[in-house]
């Protein structure tokens, strides 16, 4: 691992760009990046252990090499993305809302009032879809990073980036952002600094060199009556790197570690029982009379049966009958219905065919518990990011995740409105099920506006009707008189 401080002496004795390339090798060299490779093979759906997986056979001599003659199917589950997908989505497939700095605005037209999140209104429209990949990235790779890109946030992987940490705090103090389209066109890098970014370029058999100098990261202009612009101001952040990392567990590793064994395990009973029945494998031959046939012999034989399914011997008295032997499915079925229930267990994820149609709330709060349990860890994860990325901006708030979970909703609802003498009306519409948490702020309004309307309503009907009962008593005052 190269640190900040070593990046600093690096670059001293050797020069910039030579010390940005020899962090890249480094990093790419690393535990941690090849593992990240590994993660998008799996995300992918190449699970690598079973796409390698070549059957071995040995010649007379004890000699191995690869099996000409076996099928070699390549059955990759997609246990991987499933449920890394579900433990990211269950806390943000809503997306984040932020409980302070709420804003009412009136349309002066319609005067109709809606609630605007400034948080989330600086963060920018696209923010959840950032998040969401800084989150995933951060599950599969263990660790990934948000960059403060001037006024949204940019998702960088591990596998692109490679961080530079101080030796004494652990914090990030810069990194080098990298890519390459492919081997014939150049590699591109970033050195991200606290004071600047700087870009450089790598073609095919020369080093790297800079090609845009150092760019702080703010940028502002002061326009004219004209509209020309005046003045451009250049700032960064107060000795901070609009750089947040994002870890997708306390372990700060990947979920690929430890599940990769039961996944490898799970696709090679799959595929290896694909191959059984597509090679009869279980087919065997018996020769009488063969005395004479070597181990080429044989081997010829075999060759013949597997290629033209048909052989002969060589003397009359010689004859070669098959037998057979029934594959053993339920055997292999049982062992991949366990491994199947033990990496939903032990990733802690709910595996749906649990949950009897028609449960009740309290069996699905049951199935959700382990669910439950990594989404309190994954959040606070979450948390710790926002909160790095909210100080970088100045902002004081806090984020309000709302799970995306299955429920019966028509027990839920009828709980929820059974305690709504108890409970004010945000308090209902937060708890059920079928409301999307964004909702509930201009839910809120309307309903204000409504009360509104029908109080300005009936106090127009309590004039009318004592206008009435004040002209009723003048006439009947008249005609007494």
């Amino acid at each position: 691992m190269i640190t900040y401080q070593d990046f600093l002496k690096m670059r001293e004795q050797n020069g910039i760009e030579k010390a940005i390339e020899t962090v890249i090798d480094t990093h790419t060299a690393s535990a941690a990046y090849q593992t990240a490779l590994d993660a998008d093979a799996y995300d992918h759906q190449k699970n690598t252990t079973i796409m390698n997986y070549v059957k071995i056979i040995y010649n007379s001599s004890g000699a191995e090499f690869a099996d000409p003659t076996a099928s070699n199917n390549k059955l990759c589950s997609n246990f991987f993305r499933k449920l890394n997908t579900q433990r990211c989505n269950y806390s943000l497939g809503n997306g984040v809302t932020f409980s302070q700095h709420k804003r009412k605005n009136i349309d002066p037209e319609t005067h109709i009032q809606t609630t605007v999140d400034e948080t989330k209104a600086r963060l920018g429209t696209k923010f959840d879809t950032a998040l969401k990949k800084v989150a995933y990235s951060g599950l599969i790779h263990g660790e990934s990073f948000g960059l403060w890109d001037l006024d949204h946030l940019t998702a960088l992987k591990l596998t692109n980036f490679a961080p530079l940490v101080d030796e004494e705090t652990s914090e990030l103090k810069a990194g080098v952002r990298f890519w390459q389209i492919d081997s014939e066109h150049p590699q591109m890098a970033i050195l991200y600094e606290i004071d600047g970014w700087s870009k450089y370029r790598k073609d095919t058999g020369e080093g790297f060199k800079l090609i845009e100098n150092i760019t702080p990261y703010i940028k502002s202009t002061t326009g004219t009556k004209e509209g020309g612009v005046s003045k451009v101001d250049f700032k960064n952040y107060d000795g901070k790197l609009p750089i947040i990392p994002f870890y997708g567990s306390e372990l700060q590793q990947s979920t690929l570690v430890g599940m990769k064994g039961k996944i490898d395990a799970f696709d090679l009973i799959g595929s290896g029982f694909a191959n059984d029945l597509e090679d009869c494998a279980m087919v065997y031959w018996i020769l009488e009379n063969a005395g004479g046939m070597d181990e080429v012999d044989m081997a010829e034989f075999m060759r013949r049966l597997k290629f033209q399914h048909v052989a002969k011997v060589d003397t009359k008295e010689s004859k070669a009958t098959p037998y057979t032997q029934d594959i053993p499915t339920e055997a292999r079925e049982t062992f991949k219905t366990q491994i199947r229930s033990e990496i939903y267990e032990d990733f802690g994820a709910l595996d749906v065919h649990t949950i009897a149609a028609g449960a009740t709330n309290d069996h699905i709060d049951a199935a959700y518990q382990p669910l439950d349990d990594n989404a309190d860890d994954f959040e606070f994860q979450v948390s710790e990011f926002l909160e790095g990325l909210l100080a970088l901006l100045g902002i004081e708030d806090s984020p309000i995740f709302k799970r995306n979970r299955i429920s019966n909703q028509g027990e839920q609802t009828t709980m929820v409105l059974s305690a709504s003498d108890y409970l004010d009306d945000e308090t209902i519409l937060n708890h059920l099920p079928f409301i999307n948490i964004d909702e509930i702020p201009n839910i809120l309004i309307k309903k204000d506006q409504e009360m509104a309307d029908r109080f300005e309503d009936t106090t127009e009907d309590e004039d009318e009707e004592e206008d009435d009962q004040t002209k009723a008593g003048a006439g009947e005052k008249a005609a007494n008189s």
